[in-house]
């Protein structure tokens, strides 16, 4: 592999080169697709444009059962590293691509494996479940991967004296613990977009939009899940939307998922609930590193390639596949 592209991508996260001004991108990736037996997997928060190409738009949950049971030699990945990760430990034959290495998370950073490991160490006789916004190193050192999907549902499905470690969101885990009547250990972390919704700029947005039905990712503060109509994650989000006969709903999570909801409801307002800052909507700046070109020049190049150690691919297996059959069993 050429030093120098390496070097770029590190530097970068990506492939830079010229592209045509008149290719039709769109045209230009299905062919491709077609030409390297590839499938791409986008997550809810991508652009638009992404979303409109992708073979599979999801959440954590669809998205985790989509690479595992994908026949296709490449996958793309269009959403952000360890949602690559996980693809590639699930489908370890497959090459996993990702746009933008560098489309990171915030949840994932604020939950470093070595300092788990320590609070893990404290609290040796409690079973650990993490949340799939996490490292490969984080879900080696796991017992069962949850996503916001189907957390409750796990928990629920263990002994009621099972001690629980629960990480790295505090926030999802709160929720769940309140769900459930759990005791959960939580781990200190969270995730910034969910994290700076405004409780007063969404108390004013609710007055200016009486009948507007509010929903959250449980991601979200307690003072903001207190607040909503429906909690929900973002298929569960998506899925209200369509069936709740209201005309006009504020939305807390990532705005990406509001271009899903107008398609799937060409007549219903949905409305960005607004963060702590001079932003209208709030986006993560991860998930938008992705563009349209970056994912074509992706797909050309056959890089950048996500890898996982095989000795982290076979511990962060167990508890990814564990989460799937309780999954399955329960219908999820």
């Amino acid at each position: 592999m050429n030093i120098d592209v390496l070097e770029e991508i590190n530097k970068k996260g990506f492939v830079e080169e010229e592209i045509d001004p008149t290719l039709d991108l769109f045209v230009e990736i299905e062919k491709l697709k077609k030409e390297k037996n590839a499938i791409i997997l986008a997550h809810y928060y991508q652009e638009p444009d992404i979303q409109d190409i992708a073979d599979y738009i999801g959440d954590s949950l669809g998205l985790s059962q989509e690479a595992a049971k994908t026949d296709a030699d490449v996958i793309v990945f269009a959403g952000v590293h360890f949602m690559a990760e996980t693809a590639k430990i699930l489908s370890p034959s497959k090459k996993v691509l990702l746009p933008d290495v560098k489309a990171g998370c915030s949840l994932a950073d604020s939950c470093p494996p070595h300092l788990f490991r320590k609070f893990k160490e404290k609290y040796s006789d409690h079973l650990v479940i993490t949340y799939v916004n996490c490292t490969a190193e984080l879900k080696a050192l796991s017992d069962i991967v949850c996503t916001s999907t189907n957390a409750v549902q796990i928990v629920e499905s263990l002994p009621k004296d099972q001690k629980i470690i629960f990480g790295p969101d505090r926030n999802l885990g709160a929720y769940v613990a309140k769900k459930t009547g759990r005791d959960l250990v939580l781990w200190n972390g969270a995730c910034m977009v969910h994290e700076i919704f405004s409780q007063e700029k969404i108390t004013k947005l609710k007055e200016r939009h009486p009948n507007a039905k509010f929903i959250a990712h449980p991601e979200c503060e307690e003072v903001v899940l207190k607040m909503a109509d429906y909690i929900g994650s973002t298929t569960g989000l998506l899925k209200y939307t369509i069936n709740n006969p209201a005309s006009e709903f504020i939305v807390a999570t990532e705005s990406g998922i509001i271009h899903q909801m107008e398609k799937a409801n060409p007549t219903k307002t949905f409305i960005p609930a607004p963060p702590n800052n001079s932003c209208a909507c709030n986006d993560c700046p991860y998930m938008k590193r992705n563009t349209l070109e970056k994912l074509y020049l992706c797909l050309k190049n056959g890089l950048p390639e996500v890898t996982v150690p095989e000795h982290i691919i076979e511990l962060a297996r167990k508890p990814i596949q564990r989460m799937l059959d309780i999954s399955a069993e329960l219908g999820l």
